[in-house]
């Protein structure tokens, strides 16, 4: 599987540059950035939570932990990790635990958390695990557009350091 069909439309539409990155399969954001040798920091991971009555996409660095009171006191709710299964019947053109970033695409409300502003590149999942979206700042920005943001996360200390990008100054295409 590559990219997932929703997203490449949309990405499509909406006429952003982008490149995709493919990469041995991983698990999690950290071993995805670890084996697609790109920065931790600048892999953007998405959370999916629920409130009992919505649901709200959650885009933080991978290096990052969600942080549900954070996310709660901003939006007034009681908002709880979505299960596999919830996040199966969301995400039906994309594989188990490979959500991207756009959950606008799947009709989704998103926030993001305010550190990816400061990004120069982002990388998304792109719906499988063998695959990543790599945008540049200002074509994350357009993809954000006025999807909600602030400060949802926190530095997870077990995390590895943070390396420079080898990919240096790569055009995107």
């Amino acid at each position: 599987m590559t990219m997932a069909l929703k997203i490449e439309a949309h990405l499509d539409r909406v006429g952003v540059d982008y490149e995709m990155i493919d990469h041995p399969h991983s698990s999690t954001s950290l071993q995805t950035a670890r084996v697609a040798h790109v920065p931790a920091q600048e892999v953007a991971k998405a959370v999916m939570t629920h409130d009992g009555n919505n649901y709200r996409l959650c885009v933080i660095p991978s290096t990052h932990r969600l942080e549900l009171a954070m996310l709660n006191k901003h939006m007034r709710g009681t908002f709880r990790l979505a299960t596999e299964e919830e996040l199966g019947a969301l995400f039906e053109d994309c594989e188990v635990g490979a959500v991207p970033a756009l959950g606008q695409v799947y009709g989704l409300p998103v926030i993001w958390d305010q550190r990816l502003a400061s990004m120069k590149e982002v990388y998304l999942e792109g719906g499988d695990h063998e695959s990543l979206i790599h945008l540049n700042q200002g074509a994350f920005m357009e993809l954000m557009g006025l999807q909600e943001h602030c400060t949802i996360s926190s530095s997870n200390p077990s995390d590895p350091p943070i390396t420079e990008n080898p990919l240096g100054s790569e055009r995107l295409h």
